[in-house]
C-alpha cells in the first residue's frame, strides 16, 4: 500500500468509526472490504486479469463459507442480502469501463461486462451442485484443502507461474513472446490461504464457530490486513465483530493514532530510507569490501523489519478505529536472547498459525508411532520441515529453502544447546550482573544468526548468496 492509500483507508475508518459508529459497522466493513482489494490489486500486463483476481479471491472465499458452514446458516434466505450487496459491488466495478473519468478504483479498464455476468452465471451453478454434496461434506473440505495448496503453488514456484502467465495470455488473445513470471500476481492470497486453510482445518477438527457469510467474508478479506498481515484466527475476529461498539473513546483514539503515525514512520522514513542500502541482488554484485557488504546485510536487516512491523502497526491502528483488536505481529523480536523466543515474537501469527496447523499436529503424529523416533530425531524433523514450509509460504524458490534450513537447524541446535547447558548456565548466573551478560550476549548472537540467514531472503539464488558469503568472510 502506498501512504496515499493509507491514508485514504485511516480517515475512512476514522470517520466511520466516529461518526457513524455501531449503524452499519458490519457492512461497512463488507463494502470497504469488498472494495479496496480491487482498488489495491496492482495492474497486469495479462489484460483483464487485474479484474478477475479480485473476484476469483470473492469466489473462493464464499465457496470456503458454504462448505466450512453448517446446514442452517447456508439457508439461502439468510444469505441474499450479502451475495447480492457482493455482486451489486462488483457490477458497479465493472461498470466503470464506461464512466468518462479515471479509474480510480481499479488498476485499469475493468473487462466487458458480460464476462462478469458469465463467471456470475457459472458461480451460481456450481453453488447449486454443492447443495446436493453435501453429505459428502468431509471429501470436499479435503479435495477444497488441496486445491487451495495447488492454487498456491501455482503462484510461489516461478516455473509454474510462468506457465500459468503463458495460458491466461494465450486465453486473453495476447502475445506470447515476452511472458514473465511476473505477469500474474494474486495480491493478498498468501493470507488469504491461510485464512481459509484455519477455517476448512478447524471445520475438519469440528470446532469451527458458527459464522454468517458476510462476517466470513469480512475476516478473509479484512481490508486493514489484507495485504500484510496479521494472520487472525476467525473465532476471536468475530467475537470483535460482535461486540456492541459505540465509536473509539479518547484512549482508543489516542493508542490507534500513535499506533498508526508510528507504522508510517517505520515504513516510510525509516524502512523507505535503509532500502537504499540495504542488501539486494543489484548491490551486492557491485559492493566487494567485506565492511560495506556487513552495512547492507544490517540494513536489510532493519529494513525488513521496519518495514513489516511498520505495516503491522498500521493495521492495528486503522482496524481499532472500527472496533477489531487484531492480534500482536511483532514483539522486540531483535532483542530476544535466544533463536526460540526470537521466532515466538517475530511474525507471531505466523508462527502460530504453522504451530497449531503444521508443528503440533505432526509432533502427535510421530509420537503415536509403535515405535516413535528419537527426541533428538522428532526434533530435528519437525522443527526443519516447519522452517522450510515457512520458507515457502514466502516463495518455493532454493534461496528460500536455504532460508528455511538455516532457522530449522539452528532452532535444532539451540534445542539441544539449552538441554545441555542449562543446569550450568543456572548455576552461573547468580546476579543480575551475569544475567545482563547472558541476555545481551545471546540477543547479540541470535541477531547475527538471523541477519545471516537473511542473505537466503534477501537475494534470488545461491550464487549471490555465496558471493556475499565470500564477501562478509573477506574471502575473493
Amino acid at each position: 500500500m502506498t501512504i496515499t492509500q493509507i491514508l485514504i483507508v485511516a480517515a475512512a475508518a476514522f470517520l466511520w468509526g466516529t461518526v457513524m459508529r455501531e449503524r452499519g459497522r458490519s457492512w461497512f466493513l463488507l463494502v470497504a472490504s469488498v472494495i479496496v482489494i480491487f482498488w489495491l490489486q496492482p495492474a497486469l500486463p495479462i489484460r483483464g486479469f487485474d479484474f478477475w483476481i479480485p473476484i476469483a479471491t470473492l469466489v473462493l472465499t464464499i465457496f470456503s463459507w458454504y462448505i466450512t458452514a453448517n446446514a442452517e446458516a447456508r439457508r439461502p434466505e439468510k444469505n441474499q442480502g450479502v451475495i447480492a450487496v457482493v455482486a451489486g459491488i462488483v457490477l458497479l466495478l465493472n461498470l466503470t469501463r464506461y464512466f468518462p473519468v479515471a479509474r480510480i478504483l481499479t488498476a485499469s479498464r475493468p473487462p466487458q461486462i458480460e464476462f462478469y455476468f458469465a463467471i456470475l452465471a457459472v458461480s451460481g451453478l456450481v453453488f447449486l451442485l454443492l447443495r446436493r454434496l453435501t453429505k459428502f461434506n468431509a471429501a470436499v473440505l479435503s479435495i477444497s484443502f488441496i486445491a487451495l495448496t495447488v492454487i498456491f503453488l501455482a503462484i510461489k514456484i516461478p516455473a509454474l507461474t510462468y506457465w500459468v502467465s503463458y495460458g491466461l495470455r494465450a486465453l486473453a488473445g495476447q502475445s506470447l513472446t515476452e511472458v514473465k513470471a511476473a505477469d500474474f500476481r494474486w495480491l493478498g492470497f498468501s493470507y488469504v490461504a491461510f485464512r481459509l486453510i484455519h477455517t476448512i482445518r478447524d471445520r475438519q477438527m469440528g470446532r469451527l464457530p458458527a459464522v454468517k457469510l458476510g462476517e466470513y467474508i469480512t475476516y478473509v478479506i479484512f481490508f486493514p490486513a489484507f495485504t500484510a498481515g496479521p494472520i487472525d484466527r476467525i473465532e476471536r475476529f468475530i467475537k470483535d465483530l460482535r461486540q456492541p461498539f459505540i465509536g473509539p473513546g479518547n484512549d482508543a483514539l489516542l493508542i490507534a493514532g500513535q499506533r498508526l503515525l508510528v507504522g508510517l514512520f517505520k515504513k516510510f522514513v525509516v524502512a523507505d530510507a535503509l532500502a537504499l542500502i540495504a542488501l539486494n541482488d543489484t548491490n551486492a554484485l557491485q559492493v566487494h569490501a567485506t565492511g560495506w557488504t556487513w552495512i547492507l546485510l544490517y540494513a536489510y536487516a532493519f529494513q525488513i523489519y521496519f518495514d513489516f512491523s511498520g505495516y503491522t502497526d498500521i493495521a492495528l491502528g486503522v482496524s481499532r478505529l472500527l472496533g477489531i483488536h487484531l492480534p500482536e505481529n511483532f514483539s522486540s523480536p531483535y532483542l530476544k536472547p535466544n533463536l526460540t523466543q526470537f521466532w515466538n515474537n517475530w511474525h507471531m501469527t505466523l508462527t502460530q498459525w504453522f504451530r497449531a496447523y503444521f508443528f503440533n499436529p505432526v509432533t502427535r503424529w510421530l509420537r503415536s508411532w509403535q515405535r516413535p523416533l528419537s527426541v533428538p530425531a522428532m526434533i530435528l524433523l519437525t522443527q526443519v520441515a516447519t522452517m522450510l514450509l515457512i520458507g515457502f509460504w514466502h516463495g518455493v524458490t532454493w534461496n528460500f529453502a536455504l532460508w528455511g534450513l538455516w532457522h530449522g537447524l539452528g532452532l535444532f541446535i539451540h534445542n539441544r544447546w539449552s538441554n545441555l547447558t542449562r543446569v550450568r548456565a543456572a548455576a552461573w548466573v547468580t546476579s543480575p550482573l551475569r544475567q545482563s551478560m547472558l541476555n545481551i550476549s545471546g540477543a547479540l548472537l541470535t541477531f547475527h544468526f538471523v541477519a545471516l540467514g537473511w542473505i537466503f531472503f534477501a537475494l534470488s539464488s545461491p550464487a549471490v548468496a555465496w558471493h556475499v558469503w565470500l564477501n562478509l568472510l573477506g574471502v575473493r
